[in-house]
């Protein structure tokens, strides 16, 4: 009997040693050193399934860009909200249905037309623990409207002219004006709500001359389900699961987010098992994929747009009839179809279908060699001229602008191609510093004031967004309109007339609505991600 039992406690033993090697396997190295932009919905289940899988494990994601910031309030890139929206929460939450839900914030209501009361999630706490309270959430969103901050999300939360606190769990929001997005603002992980006592360590490093965020994007404390532990800018972040997570807890281990620039490389890391999840696959990589019997590539249609802009500020781009000329010379449909393989939309102007105020009816500039001659005879570049465009090193991008420049060639525009990384593209991309570039934007709250505000609006030139410098009084005066009406069809009507404007003065060419292409490694289970780009990786699960 004595030896029956032993047998049969090494036969559990080995099981158990079994299970926790299958939950952790993937081949990738977890131990911590530390740390865009082009982006698709296989058929890896619904987000939150875990059939299959098993909790436990070290999730790896190979991608193309490193943060800029893990501060909510210090950049507006898709790399860095990657990151800090497992780390941070905000008071509500939006699905891709555009529909608000709970977050930090379990109801809220309208008292009148400009003030908001929130009641809040007793019994959260910070990674530090720091207990979560209505003081936390007005300091968080002070701190990201303060001018000396100086953030490019501000322009989110500008309407808002006090938040003040009712006691430890409610809150109430005043804006300055009615504004009918503002769930929808509240729920982009810009309005992140922050530790008080890292924004209190922040503010006192500010006085002692460091740059604003220095404390916390160096050491970002939220009260998400995952934590920070490191980053090797430039190579890797990584966090680790949350174990006094207030909700439903993430089901992995921790999370690494390799820095991986090369396409090719990302797909071996896949294949080798290296890593469990890259992004962005590129459409020539989709079938190879798929076909490898190492994963699957998820597809998610989104609301991004991808651009090629104009500095609107420089000649002879400040010229609309040049602007409209080199619109008219971009073969959309072969850029989709030679650099995206079909994956994505023509878009008509800066918003995608789905959007609040899409405009079906715009009339996009057409593809038209012949007229596109004749307004740069009219604008005096009969014989052309020369010019650069900008990208960063996603290679889809770098793939347009080699199209592009074929494209003006043949009407005698000579232009050169410089290539450069993420974070240096966005600094000197807000500095003014270019000629054309070619960028994306991605549309997080669904509405259409976020997809043509920060992009279009003269308040907004530089960093927040409006990297083409465009300015247009009549186009200021609508998208104030926009944002302060509260009936929605009125708003529908005013970005209607919006995106008429914008497409008669092409400060961009309006590319595409992209698909998110994502590899996933056999075994991946309740992978997700949002229109927007920002991944959903609370429920995913590993297994063999």
């Amino acid at each position: 009997m004595k030896n029956k039992r032993s047998s049969l406690l090494l036969l559990i033993l080995l099981l158990v040693v079994s299970m926790f090697l299958a939950a952790c396997a993937g081949g990738g190295d977890d131990s911590a050193s530390d740390s865009d932009s082009g982006k698709d919905d296989g058929n890896q289940g619904e987000e939150g399934t875990t059939d299959g899988g098993g909790e436990g494990g070290d999730l790896i994601l190979a991608v193309l860009s490193d943060a800029s910031s893990l501060d909510p309030a210090g950049s507006n890139d898709v790399p860095s909200s990657n990151i800090q929206a497992n780390i941070f929460e905000t008071l509500v939450n939006r699905n891709d249905d555009n529909e608000i839900e709970p977050g930090l914030a379990t109801e809220w209501n309208a008292i009148d037309d400009t003030t908001w009361e929130f009641k809040l999630q007793e019994g959260v706490t910070f990674h530090d623990g720091e207990a979560f309270t209505a003081d936390a959430v007005k300091k968080s969103l002070d701190r990201v409207r303060d001018p000396e901050i100086a953030s490019p999300r501000f322009f989110l939360f500008e309407m808002i002219e006090s938040v003040d606190v009712v006691d430890d769990y409610t809150v109430q929001i005043k804006t300055a004006y009615p504004f009918a997005p503002l769930l929808a603002h509240l729920s982009h992980n810009g309005g992140s709500i922050i530790s008080p006592k890292s924004i209190d360590e922040d503010y006192a490093a500010m006085e002692n001359g460091e740059e604003p965020g220095s404390v916390i994007s160096e050491n970002p404390v939220g009260t998400g389900y995952f934590k920070f532990e490191s980053w090797n800018p430039g190579s890797e972040i990584k966090l680790t699961k949350n174990e006094d997570y207030w909700n439903e807890p993430a089901k992995v281990d921790s999370v690494t987010f390799k820095v991986v620039p090369e396409a090719a490389t990302r797909v071996a890391e896949l294949e080798t098992g290296n890593a469990h999840i890259i992004d962005p696959v590129q459409p020539n990589e989709v079938q190879q994929i798929n076909d490898s019997g190492n994963g699957t590539v998820h597809q998610k249609p989104s609301s991004s747009l991808s651009y090629i802009g104009f500095n609107t500020e420089k000649e002879p781009f400040n010229d609309v009839r040049v602007r409209q000329a080199i619109s008219m010379l971009v073969n959309k449909d072969d850029i989709i179809s030679g650099v995206y393989e079909g994956f994505g939309i023509p878009a008509k102007g800066p918003l995608a279908p789905g959007i609040f105020g899409y405009n079906e009816d715009a009339k996009p500039l057409e593809y038209n060699v012949e007229e596109a001659k004749k307004l740069l005879e009219e604008a005096g570049y009969a014989d052309g001229f020369s010019t650069t465009i900008w990208t960063n090193d996603n290679p889809q991008r770098v793939d347009a602008a080699v199209l592009l420049q074929q494209e003006l060639k043949a009407v005698g525009i000579d232009v050169q191609i410089e290539q450069m990384e993420f974070g240096t593209y966005l600094d000197q991309t807000a500095a003014g510093e270019h000629d054309m570039f070619i960028l994306g934007w991605s549309n997080p709250t669904g509405d259409a004031d976020y997809g043509m505000y920060a992009l279009f609006h003269s308040s907004q030139k530089g960093d927040p967004g409006n990297r083409s410098f465009y300015e247009n009084p009549e186009v200021d005066k609508l998208l104030d309109e926009g944002r302060q009406e509260t009936d929605p069809d009125a708003r529908t009507e005013i970005y209607n007339k919006v995106q008429e404007h914008l497409i008669e003065d092409a400060p961009m060419v309006y590319i595409h609505h992209q698909e998110y292409l994502t590899g996933l490694a056999n075994g991946v289970e309740g992978f997700d991600i949002d229109t927007s780009g920002i991944y959903q990786l609370k429920n995913v699960t590993l297994s063999e």
